[in-house]
């Protein structure tokens, strides 16, 4: 290969543009081939910028693959290499024995926003058509299911209205819940250049309990305390409509439940809200004063606001903002959900969640479910009327004995999901689970049955959607490593094996694709104008219908949801949502008196499957830690460097202190990165409880109760996957 190859960044939503080409003078270590990656000029979203996640990403590409199927009777047992006919047989007679013995409900799949749009949309016709079980979810649960659900409920539907472009020309920045400059850094660098460049005639506002990178950038940091932010938002509501601050004739013509939430609103007088937030009146104040007065408000949120047992009401309370000045479907105006997977939109336009159905669609619906079943060939009612398991729904069953298959695809979940002991537990008790995966080891591999080898990004081609709705398609520019396969070819394989052929009948990713798009005809997300063949000559922000208005045809980019104020609703009104907040779920007491807090860091990406084999980032990042604020500190006796255990209700870990002003008192911070591969006994997860939102299903990932005890010495650390050879299992010779 000569040329240089166009393809997308698989770690975040950003969706960056990569390039990717030979070195030009490789390196070739055991026939493998160097690549040198470069941010891409022409992609409309990161316009050449690219993070060290981008920059490293080739470095992981030969780390470490699982390059055969590997098959074993039980978890005590060594891993026998296989074929992938032996394998695949064993799946299939798996599935069929469940069918008979348990029914299809019995049947879980748990996926990633990292797999593509064709990955995606193939495991839902296997499951969710074939097998007739909705029990299809992904680790985006654990991400931005409380956004899917505050959309849908606020608009109708579910898809962010807004564009990276209202970055650059918005009045007023609110961020919530989000360190965009760590966490999103090329969104965030778009915006700083923009607001350094105005100098004071943009406001930032973060809002907190640590001075993140990106709160230390805020025109106004607002450190509330954790699990106050519909207190916070009702408070600058209450300002906005008694200063008239308002937008009276949008609230009038194009709103519904304006009545219900106005009157709430009485109960948030800002000495009140002040005092519960733990924030002075006159900040209060100020941001609703920046709120109200601009013309153009942009909101971003992220993980905070959405890892909390009120993530969806917070999110609809966010929204309230915007509805009660009429600050959306203009520039730079707009609530906007940050994405924290590659391809999480793409996730949830092919029915990536155990509720809905390509095309923005919900089982529920009796007109989406026979639309969908006429367009996969199936008898009507092959389509389970009744959502599926979510995430931890999935985890419950597994220890009551009611799932007989898992299959886990691109994810780490004995790593990312709460509670994380019993979650090993409950995964040590399933009868039979499949783990489909690029790395080896990682720590959920420990409890399958079966591996199978999946081609990563690079290896192939496919489609990805990222957080402002740009499609990329992302070709493949090496051979897969071994006999490792595209997911998608894996799931079809299965599909051709149970006896549904027709259905999987594709050649290629191309073919998957355009039967997917077709089933976006006429919904919010149409991208029926979208193909691989269009999509090779560059990204396309949807909608795009093939046949084009005058609206969609203006631009391939930028494009923004709602312009005519006519939602997506039967009424084709927005929707006020009236909440007072209930708090976190479980709040600091005398035995565990701090809130832990966790996110992520500029160099890592979720379990480290990827960036903890690239020894730039390792350096980067070399170890966890707990952030301490000096005060709490000195109580403790402690100082940075020290270790501490730090206990919940569930379980414990031991890490080294951070003393840091850029906390609030009585709140830490652990980074969620490390799992057992890493370092010893400092999972943030071992922390966390598994209580969600009612709504979105969504756990509450942002906030447990804790203890801190000092450690007078550490316990000794074992030999690390990055630090000695990774050990050959048997068969992988």
């Amino acid at each position: 290969m000569t040329m240089s190859s166009k393809t997308l960044c698989p770690y975040c939503g950003v969706g960056c543009g990569l390039e990717v080409l030979p070195a030009a003078k490789p390196k070739v270590q055991d026939g493998d081939e160097e690549w040198v990656v470069r941010g891409d000029r022409a992609h409309p979203s990161s316009q050449g910028m690219v993070c060290v996640k981008g920059a490293t990403i080739a470095e992981s590409l030969d780390k470490n693959r699982l390059l055969y199927p590997m098959m074993r009777d039980r978890l005590d047992q060594p891993f026998q290499q296989v074929t992938w006919d032996q394998a695949l047989d064993r799946i299939t007679q798996q599935i069929q024995s469940t069918l008979i013995t348990q029914g299809p409900e019995a049947i879980c799949m748990y996926g990633s926003g990292q797999l593509q749009t064709e990955d995606y949309y193939t495991a839902q016709k296997l499951l969710k058509g074939c097998l007739g079980t909705n029990n299809f979810d992904a680790n985006s649960r654990l991400c931005m299911s409380s956004a899917v659900a505050a959309y849908i409920q606020s608009f109708g539907s579910d898809g962010p209205p807004c564009c990276y472009a209202d970055l650059e020309i918005t009045d007023c920045a609110f961020l919530i819940g989000t360190n965009t400059a760590d966490c999103h850094p090329i969104v965030y660098n778009r915006f700083r250049k923009y607001h350094r460049k105005k100098k004071g005639k943009v406001k930032l506002i973060v809002v907190d309990p640590r001075r993140t990178k990106t709160a230390q950038d805020a025109d106004l940091h607002l450190a509330i305390r954790p699990g106050t932010d519909i207190t916070l938002l009702n408070g600058i509501a209450h300002i906005l409509l008694g200063k008239r601050w308002i937008d009276a004739a949008f609230i009038d013509e194009c709103t519904s439940g304006f009545t219900d939430y106005a009157q709430i609103l009485g109960d948030y007088p800002p000495e009140h809200v002040a005092k519960v937030c733990g924030i002075t009146v006159a900040d209060l104040k100020e941001a609703a004063r920046c709120w109200g007065l601009s013309k153009r408000v942009l909101s971003l949120w992220s993980m905070g606001i959405n890892q909390s047992s009120e993530g969806t009401a917070k999110a609809r309370t966010l929204i309230n903002l915007h509805l009660i000045t009429g600050q959306i479907g203009k520039p730079g105006a707009g609530p906007f959900s940050l994405t924290g997977q590659p391809n999480a939109m793409g996730g949830r336009e092919a029915g990536g969640l155990s509720h809905i159905l390509p095309g923005y669609r919900l089982v529920k619906n009796p007109d989406h479910r026979h639309t969908v079943e006429v367009a996969w060939d199936l008898p009507a009612g092959s389509i389970n009327p009744m959502p599926g398991l979510a995430a931890w729904d999935m985890i419950v069953g597994l220890e009551q004995g009611q799932v007989g298959v898992f299959w886990i695809a691109a994810t780490n979940p004995a790593v990312s999901m709460p509670d994380i002991e019993r979650t090993k537990a409950a995964l040590r008790a399933s009868p039979f689970t499949v783990y489909q995966d690029a790395y080896y080891p990682t720590e959920t591999a420990d409890y399958a049955h079966v591996l199978l080898p999946a081609a990563q990004w690079g290896e192939k081609t496919g489609i990805m959607t990222n957080s402002e709705r740009t499609v990329t398609l992302c070709p493949a520019f090496r051979p897969a490593p071994g006999e490792a396969r595209a997911d998608w070819e894996i799931f079809a394989a299965v599909g051709q094996r149970l006896g549904f052929k027709t259905q999987f009948a594709w050649h290629n990713s191309a073919a998957v694709y355009d039967e997917f798009v077709r089933l976006t005809q006429g919904q919010p997300c149409d991208m029926t104008g979208l193909s691989h063949d269009r999509l090779a000559a560059g990204p396309i922000q949807w909608p795009c219908p093939q046949q084009e208005t005058e609206a969609t045809a203006a631009n391939k980019y930028d494009k923004r949801l709602y312009t005519d104020f006519i939602f997506a609703t039967a009424n084709g009104r927005a929707n006020f949502a009236a909440f007072h907040e209930k708090g976190l779920a479980e709040p600091p007491d005398p035995n565990y008196p701090f809130v832990l807090t966790t996110g992520r860091l500029y160099g890592h990406w979720h379990t480290q499957t990827r960036t903890g084999r690239i020894e730039k980032i390792r350096n980067l990042h070399p170890e966890p830690f707990l952030e301490v604020h000096p005060i709490d500190a000195q109580h403790l006796e402690v100082q940075s460097g020290n270790w501490v255990e730090v206990r919940s209700r569930r379980g414990f870990v031991r890490l080294r202190i951070k003393v840091t002003q850029y906390i609030r008192k009585g709140v830490l911070f652990i980074p969620m990165h490390w799992g057992a591969l890493w370092a010893d006994q400092a999972e943030c997860n071992a922390l966390t409880h598994s209580e969600g939102c009612p709504i979105s299903l969504q756990p509450e990932l942002k906030a447990c109760a804790v203890q801190v005890i000092p450690i007078k010495s550490p316990l000794p650390q074992p030999a690390q996957p990055h630090r000695q050879a990774v050990p050959t299992p048997i068969g992988l010779t």
